[in-house]
């Protein structure tokens, strides 16, 4: 139970202590509850008994490494707590891989602890946004947002935190078009991603509501942004 003083409850999930020490201290300076760690083992053994506002997952760990974290977390525990990842690797490959286990943000080693912060800041934020009974639908998808359940041609499906998002904001406008600049500031507000991360939640958003099935109903349109629709029930 946090006091009416706490900024929030946080999960730190890092092997290396000279960081894990920084982002601790600094942290609950900051007026947080943290767990703490070391390893991957231990940091899903405290998921499993306890609930956090954030977890900030390091991907380099032993025993189990963040992606492998990040995939029990939403799979087998089948929690939908905000992931921010800390990484040395900055390529695609390795943010997609990311995305793809369900993290929400991704942060490159080496960070000013004062961004790592307003991240954390942003991800609580938006978790405690409330949301409206109203179920979306576009053709045969269905968004039920009060209870997130996702359906397509009657088949369930599963979405990270920030798929829920995307889906939301991308139905609500439907058939309309959005820009990826819209579409940044509705879901990270002022702390705008890298140029990859957009492009990666969204790749990750048509795996799971498109590629499935016959009919594609997420488009992009290079240069301008994207769109969610039926097109031929816009003809």
């Amino acid at each position: 139970m946090l006091d009416s003083e706490s900024k929030g409850s946080v999960l730190l999930v890092e092997d290396h202590q000279d960081i894990a020490e920084l982002v601790y201290e600094y942290m609950e300076g900051c007026g947080y509850e943290l767990d703490y760690a070391p390893d991957g083992e231990v940091g899903i053994n405290l998921i499993s008994q306890n609930d956090y506002d954030v977890i900030i997952l390091d991907l380099m760990l032993p025993r189990r490494d963040g992606l492998m974290v990040c995939h029990e977390l939403r799979q087998r525990l089948s929690k939908s707590t905000p992931v921010l990842m800390l990484t040395a690797r900055d390529t695609l490959e390795d943010k997609l891989k990311g995305f793809d286990m369900g993290a929400d943000d991704y942060l490159v080693k080496p960070f000013q602890i004062e961004e790592l912060e307003a991240r954390v800041r942003a991800l609580i934020r938006r978790g405690q946004v409330s949301v409206p009974a109203k179920t979306l639908r576009v053709g045969t998808l269905e968004f039920e947002q009060k209870s997130l359940a996702v359906k397509r041609d009657g088949q369930s499906l599963v979405l990270p935190p920030i798929g829920y998002k995307l889906l939301k904001i991308l139905m609500e406008r439907s058939p309309g078009v959005i820009s990826r600049r819209d579409i940044e500031k509705e879901i990270w507000g002022d702390m705008l991603p890298d140029s990859d991360t957009l492009r990666s939640h969204m790749y990750n958003l048509r795996k799971v509501i498109d590629k499935p099935f016959e009919k594609s109903y997420l488009q992009t349109l290079p240069g301008i942004g994207y769109q969610l629709c039926d097109l031929d029930a816009t003809d």
